[in-house]
Formats: structure tokens, C-alpha cells, sequence
């Protein structure tokens, strides 16, 4: 038989256990954000939906060779823009861009920073290529709105005591109605 002392220790032990973390996923839940509304102008967002107060916009695209690898035919080179983005300050959102078809139905999907644009503070302009199976199905591109420059944040399955909160959406891939 265990002396009365330490039964009487039990639930003290248990507690502390659980307030350090050690428990199975205790008071840690994970939830991801919803995708934003896709469009050719969106305001960026934050994973509570709350705008940053940063603006991407498609300035333009079109089907063309990559002049480094022309033989692989026409990919699609989209301009685009950040306005409100700082760098310089810690202000460096990132946006899933998507060639999309007239169904509004991904081709191909990458995510463009902030970072990657040059210009004056405020007015970063960008281009990229994106290589898709069927060009001439292409009907534009589109960003959605969500934020993707935060990393990845630890889930519960990762680490209960740590992990859990609000993540964003899964990056956008081929196939994804937007």
C-alpha cells in the first residue's frame, strides 16, 4: 500500500504537470484562417482577416518565352505591386499569386514578397514567371489576399505546451477554385 503522503502528493503532481505542458494537447487547440477573397487588387490580411494596410495588385501579364529558357515555350510573366509595404521597417507581406483559367479554377500558384519588389517605399513593383501545363487555357492572374510571409507556426502535434493559435491557409496550388 502507498503511505498517505503520497496519495496525498497525487494531485498536487498532476497539476504541475499539466500547467508545464506535459499533458496531451491541454488547453492547446490549433485553428487555420480562411482563405481571403482572390482578386486582381486585394488589401492584404492579416490571420484574423484584419487588414495590414498594404495593398498587392496585378499591374499586368502575358503568355511569353522565358527569355532564359525559350525552348520551353510561353510562360506566364505578371507584373505586380505592393503599395503600403516597408521592408526597411519589418513590413514585408507576401501574397499567393495564381494563374487562374475563365472558371477562375489555379493553373499554377507561387507566393510573391514584398521583399522581392524594388522601388520607392510604399510602391514596390515586381515581376515573376509561371510555367503552366496548358498556356492557352490561361484567362489572368490573381492574389489572394491572406498574408503567407509569417513562418509556419508550431502546431499542438508539434509541441502542446508551445504550439496552437491561428495559422494562415495553406498556400494555394493547382486545381483550387478561387
Amino acid at each position: 500500500m502507498f503511505p498517505a503522503r503520497v496519495l496525498a502528493g497525487a494531485p498536487l503532481a498532476l497539476v504541475i504537470l499539466a500547467l508545464s505542458g506535459c499533458s496531451s494537447h491541454w488547453g492547446c487547440t490549433d485553428t487555420t484562417a480562411e482563405r481571403g477573397e482572390a482578386g486582381v487588387r486585394v488589401q492584404v490580411e492579416d490571420t484574423s482577416g484584419q487588414p495590414l494596410g498594404v495593398t498587392a495588385e496585378v499591374v499586368d501579364w502575358r503568355l511569353e518565352p522565358h527569355p532564359q529558357v525559350p525552348s520551353e515555350g510561353d510562360k506566364v510573366h505578371f507584373h505586380y505591386r505592393f503599395d503600403g509595404a516597408n521592408p526597411d521597417e519589418g513590413s514585408d507581406p507576401a501574397v499567393d499569386a495564381c494563374v487562374v483559367d475563365k472558371e477562375r479554377v489555379a493553373l499554377g500558384c507561387r507566393t510573391v514578397y514584398s521583399s522581392e519588389a524594388v522601388g520607392p517605399v510604399g510602391g514596390l513593383t515586381g515581376d515573376d514567371w509561371l510555367g503552366v501545363e496548358h498556356p492557352e487555357q490561361v484567362a489572368g492572374v490573381l492574389l489572394i489576399p491572406n498574408d503567407q510571409s509569417s513562418k509556419r507556426r508550431t502546431t499542438c502535434a508539434q509541441d502542446a505546451k508551445d504550439g496552437g493559435g491561428l495559422h494562415p491557409p495553406e498556400p494555394a496550388s493547382m486545381g483550387d477554385q478561387l
